[in-house]
C-alpha cells in the first residue's frame, strides 16, 4: 500500500500513541474526524496496523535478561526450518525469532529471570529441539535503545 504524507503522520502519532483518540488526530492533523477513523480502519484491514499493544518497562519487571541466541541447525531442509520455526512459536521466553541468511540460521531475542534461568532455557527447551547443532549466546549488557516505532 502507498501511504501519502497524511498516512504517514497519522501512522507516526499511531505509533507514538496508540490510546490517543480520533478528536485529538484530527486536531494534530488538522482534518476533519471521519477521514482519520476511515484511514485507521484501512490500516486494519490492510494489516499495516496488525495488533495494539502495550509496551512494558522490562527494568520493572522479574524478567529482565535479555539475551540473544544464535542457533545453527544441523540440516536447512525446509521441513526442517519449519519444524524448528513452529517450535519458536510456543516457547514464551522468545520475544522475537529470525530466519537468517549467513553464519547462522536463527536469531532469537529471549529474555528470562537470570543466568541460571538462561540456562535452563538454553538447554531445555532449545537444545533438545531436533536438528538443532548449535548455539551461541550474546548477553545484553545495557539497553542503549529500544523502539518499537517504524520509520517512515
Amino acid at each position: 500500500m502507498k501511504l501519502d504524507e497524511t498516512d504517514k503522520a497519522l501512522l507516526q502519532l499511531l505509533q507514538a500513541d496508540a490510546k490517543i483518540n480520533i478528536k485529538e488526530l484530527a486536531s494534530k492533523l488538522n482534518i476533519t474526524k471521519t477521514p482519520i477513523y476511515e484511514r485507521i480502519k484501512r490500516y486494519e484491514k490492510e494489516g499495516i496496523i496488525e495488533k495494539y499493544v502495550a509496551i512494558l518497562n522490562s527494568e520493572k519487571l522479574e524478567s529482565s535478561m535479555v539475551v540473544f541466541c544464535s542457533v545453527m541447525l544441523d540440516s536447512q531442509k525446509l521441513d526442517e526450518i519449519s519444524k524448528f520455526s513452529d517450535a519458536i512459536e510456543s516457547i514464551p521466553e522468545v520475544l522475537e525469532c529470525y530466519l537468517m541468511g549467513g553464519a547462522n540460521d536463527f536469531l532469537l531475542k529471549v529474555v528470562v529471570k537470570d543466568l541460571q534461568a538462561y540456562h535452563q532455557f538454553a538447554s531445555g527447551k532449545i537444545a533438545v529441539l531436533s536438528n538443532v547443532r548449535e548455539i551461541k549466546s550474546t548477553f545484553v549488557l545495557h539497553n542503549i535503545k529500544h523502539s518499537s516505532v517504524y520509520p517512515l
